[in-house]
């Protein structure tokens, strides 16, 4: 069962990938984006790599999963990774993706994001925090739910959302914390947070993310 106080902790894991996993997967990154031809038309699309890279980050998940589960405990698997690469110019605007329909499963309960390659300049991913009640439904889990009984929902307030309920979070008074993690370091964030990347000033942001499901993805 899902508590909400998941869908809103923020966690590091340190180490969750080393130098030479690191350098690997970079090199098989960049072989299969040469080979793909793929760039993003905005910063916010990303690939799903394939095969080997995705064995690298499952491993290392797996291996990272008791960590993560000292604050995630209703963690059970994960979705594929995807990559996202961001260069000058480029933000991910503060947006709050929520949990979809509480009844489904497997039900999303946290993201990972890791950097595979920091900008010179800029690229912080953050998450805004705000105690103010336009940030939620009027929904609450029921018996039937993935989550605790009485659960609170967050509204969706992404691209998918539309434009208005993007505008309607810039009215929102929010604490906005910003990380500066060490190389190698994933950042775990419930999925019921407010979330995005600085501007990149200078330098290449690469990222790779997936979602933490409290059942393995079917």
């Amino acid at each position: 069962m899902i508590h909400m106080t998941e869908t809103l902790a923020v966690h590091t894991v340190e180490g969750f990938l080393d130098r030479e996993e690191i350098s690997q997967l970079t090199k098989l990154l960049d072989d299969h984006l040469t080979t793909a031809g793929w760039t993003p038309a905005r910063p916010s699309d990303g690939i799903t790599p394939p095969g080997e890279i995705q064995e690298i980050l499952a491993t290392a998940l797996q291996r990272a999963l008791p960590a993560i589960r000292r604050t995630f405990p209703s963690v059970a698997g994960a979705t594929p990774w995807d990559y996202h690469d961001l260069g000058p110019g480029d933000r991910i605007d503060p947006h709050l993706h929520g949990v979809g329909d509480p009844d489904e499963r497997p039900q999303r309960v946290a993201r990972v994001a890791f950097h595979l390659q920091e900008a010179d300049l800029g690229g912080e991913f953050y998450v805004d925090t705000s105690s103010s009640d336009a940030l939620w439904t009027g929904r609450t889990a029921g018996e039937r739910s993935a989550f605790a009984p009485g659960t609170r929902f967050a509204r969706e307030i992404s691209h998918h959302a539309g434009p208005e309920a993007v505008a309607a979070l810039r009215d929102v008074p929010r604490t906005r914390w910003t990380s500066a993690p060490s190389a190698g370091t994933a950042i775990v964030y419930g999925a019921q947070l407010v979330h995005g990347v600085e501007t990149v000033r200078e330098g290449r942001l690469r990222k790779l993310i997936t979602n933490l499901l409290d059942q393995p993805p079917r």
